[in-house]
């Protein structure tokens, strides 16, 4: 096939950049619409005009809002279109040319329900087929819109960037720092190995595993020990008699690990290596990737987790979830109180690498903090509506977001590397803590509904909204301080009164 005309358009474009939004949003719409998503080529389409984007310096966050959009209506429609004609799917040209695929979207759907709708939209030729067959066979609009928008979210980071960074790559000059593939390469190694054993740790602590049966007998042999079980122990129909050990340990092994952790930034132990990682990601600082690490920081602002927060608070109570919504609020109150108590006590100084650095305390990171609270507490709700073996994919899943916002924060040079994982193993052990806690009054499940959908729509438009107020602002705080050398983290001193 050729691909001339693809030649041409790109150089339409190119011609006229005012266009490129559109275009994103468009493209996005097609490759999202039934049947036109399977005979237009969106993918490459969407590569090159993401890559035109980035080439002609148009905000990443930007790029992503306007494919994301796309992707939304060009679903929607395709659910609307699905809704007329229900029970005619097959007869209707040009529908009734593919009436294989949509025997395989109808069985696809059948097994997967709602989910469908958020991995069809990473999968080949069914991709614009499930809106339709989810509209056909009736699925809620409210409940379709849901999964519609979360897909739409997680889809446009992943068409987009390629092109994105392709585009702009051509027009920068990337230099990676020293053994960049192999640092990349161990630390991915690392990543999957601590993944491995948190899942199999999870696995083994849930109610019928060889780890939570002993730690069961162990605790029926006192009666102190034992009440403290029953006490716990949650009350659901589906779960009954089930304690939440992995969320003790959780909170009890983070717990101890923070306090070792904290010796050690306090003390001075591992500036070595805090040195050698501020100055590798000090040599990775790119213009290319700035745009990206500050808009992911940003998210990762307390404004934005603590909006979240509220929001989650106000549906939960509304729908009659008190516990819930009272665990949720404790939680990110625990956190804001014990990272501004931690950064003032120890008093540890950031590196001084960018133009303004925030005037907080470097240890612990309230941003990894923050996310982790933020991501691991969701992942709770959402695997606790889940079967014991399937709730490690929740975990993981939500866990995702946590790893660039703690990395945006080393690679901005606002903090050392004790300050990521400390703010990490904080935000672990309140959120053992208050699962732990929760437990005792998680009696009922917790579905999504309209008002669900609403919040986090409310939460993304302030997300936008305060990233777009944010910017300029942001940009000018993160920008580069010339090279000098540095020595940290250790606390200041407290200040001389006679002034010597």
């Amino acid at each position: 096939m050729s691909t001339a005309w693809l030649t041409e358009l790109t150089a339409w474009l190119s011609a006229n950049p005012g266009l490129l939004a559109g275009a994103l949003f468009l493209t996005a719409f097609i490759e999202s619409l039934a049947i036109a998503g399977i005979i237009v080529p969106g993918v490459a389409i969407l590569f090159a005009v993401a890559a035109l984007a980035g080439k002609t310096g148009m905000p990443l966050t930007e790029a992503l809002v306007w494919a994301g959009l796309g992707a939304v209506a060009g679903d929607s429609v395709s659910f609307a279109l699905g809704r007329q004609l229900q029970g005619r799917l097959t007869s209707v040209w040009p529908l009734s040319r593919y009436p294989v695929l949509l025997s395989k979207g109808e069985a696809f759907f059948h097994r997967h329900g709602g989910k469908s709708v958020v991995i069809g939209r990473f999968i080949g030729p069914i991709r614009p087929i499930i809106p339709l067959i989810a509209g056909a066979l009736w699925m809620p609009w409210r409940r379709f819109l849901g999964f519609n928008i979360a897909s739409a979210i997680g889809w446009a980071p992943v068409y987009i960037l390629p092109g994105f960074l392709v585009g702009s790559a051509l027009q920068s000059e990337l230099r990676p720092p020293a053994h960049f593939y192999a640092v990349m390469g161990v630390s991915l190694a690392a990543l999957f190995v601590v993944y491995l054993i948190l899942i199999r740790f999870q696995m083994g602590l849930g109610e019928g595993g060889r780890a939570y049966r002993w730690f069961e007998q162990r605790m029926r042999q006192y009666e102190l020990s034992h009440r403290f079980w029953r006490l716990y122990t949650n009350d659901r129909p589906a779960r009954e008699g089930e304690f939440p050990l992995a969320s003790v340990l959780m909170a009890v092994a983070a717990s101890g690990l923070l306090l070792i952790w904290g010796q050690l930034a306090v003390t001075g132990a591992l500036e070595p290596f805090n040195q050698l990682t501020l100055e590798w990601f000090r040599q990775l600082r790119q213009p290319l990737l700035d745009g990206p690490a500050i808009t992911v920081t940003l998210i990762g602002d307390p404004a934005v987790l603590v909006t979240a927060s509220f929001l989650a608070v106000l549906v939960l109570g509304f729908r009659g979830y008190y516990a819930a919504a009272l665990h949720i609020l404790f939680a990110a109150a625990l956190t804001l109180v014990l990272v501004w108590l931690m950064k003032s006590t120890l008093g540890i100084p950031r590196p001084d690498q960018v133009f303004q650095p925030p005037s907080s305390g470097a240890f612990p990171s309230g941003h990894s903090a923050g996310i982790t609270v933020f991501v691991t507490m969701l992942a709770g709700f959402v695997a606790g509506e889940t079967r014991h073996r399937k709730r490690w994919q929740a975990y993981v899943l939500f866990s995702l977001p946590l790893l660039p916002v703690a990395i945006s924060r080393l690679y901005l040079g606002v903090h050392w590397f004790t300050d990521i994982i400390g703010g990490i193993l904080l935000g672990l052990a309140i959120t053992g803590l208050v699962r732990a806690s929760y437990s005792r009054f998680d009696r009922v499940p917790i579905h999504t509904d309209g008002f669900t959908v609403a919040a986090l729509l409310l939460w993304g438009l302030f997300t936008v909204g305060y990233l777009q107020d944010r910017w300029p602002e942001a940009v000018e705080e993160y920008s580069r301080q010339p090279v000098k050398e540095q020595v940290s983290p250790l606390p200041a001193p407290p200040a001389n009164p006679a002034g010597g």
